[in-house]
């Protein structure tokens, strides 16, 4: 999938209908329309924080789409090819809650190091508190980022090691189903 070509392979719907809940013709139509929007096949993070904003205009959603970004980036070019995008948005749109969890964790998890500081949420948090700028209220316990990532360090990190595991952040779906309606983001857009 290096190569840009204007229509996919057998051999990459073969891969991708493997590795996502498209079928044939969903993975055309995103294929068509990743190429109309990214010509090379690639998209930079630069474009990527453009569509962002576009979708955030009141606030500054620079920092958490560079988090996004980094996500959707699994092998770390630097750029998004489709196969990347079409996963993740796979994922995040149609899959199922294990695989919303994971991925929602390793949006967290900066360092990529199979744990989630408390700095690393409080960064993440602070990203999205900005991008959605004021038009937003929040409670009381959540008015600022560091109140937000207190509630959340209380109700996830059960064994008190200032990090939250993979397995103690798939258990949040036990304690709050908020997290998991915060997951369906994607949900109606495909």
């Amino acid at each position: 999938m290096g190569k840009t070509a204007s229509k996919l392979s057998k051999d990459d719907i073969s891969t991708l209908k493997k590795a996502t809940y498209f079928d044939k013709r969903e993975l055309q139509q995103w294929y068509k329309g990743f190429l109309r929007d990214c010509p090379s096949g690639q998209l930079s993070k630069v474009e990527f924080i453009k569509i962002y904003k576009q979708f955030f205009p009141f606030g500054d959603p620079t920092e958490f789409a560079t988090y996004v970004f980094n996500a959707f980036d699994t092998n770390k070019s630097g750029t998004i090819e489709f196969k990347e995008f079409i996963i993740a948005l796979s994922i995040t749109s149609r899959g199922n809650v294990s695989e919303k969890l994971e991925w929602s964790f390793n949006l967290y998890d900066l360092d990529q190091d199979g744990h989630i500081s408390f700095e690393e949420m409080l960064k993440v948090v602070q990203s999205i508190y900005k991008m959605i700028g004021p038009m937003v209220e929040l409670n009381d316990d959540e008015k600022t980022p560091e109140r937000r990532c207190e509630k959340i360090f209380k109700m996830m990190d059960k064994n008190h090691d200032a990090m939250i595991s993979l397995a103690e952040f798939r258990d949040i779906n036990r304690v709050d189903p908020s997290i998991i309606d915060a997951l369906q983001l994607y949900k109606d857009l495909v």
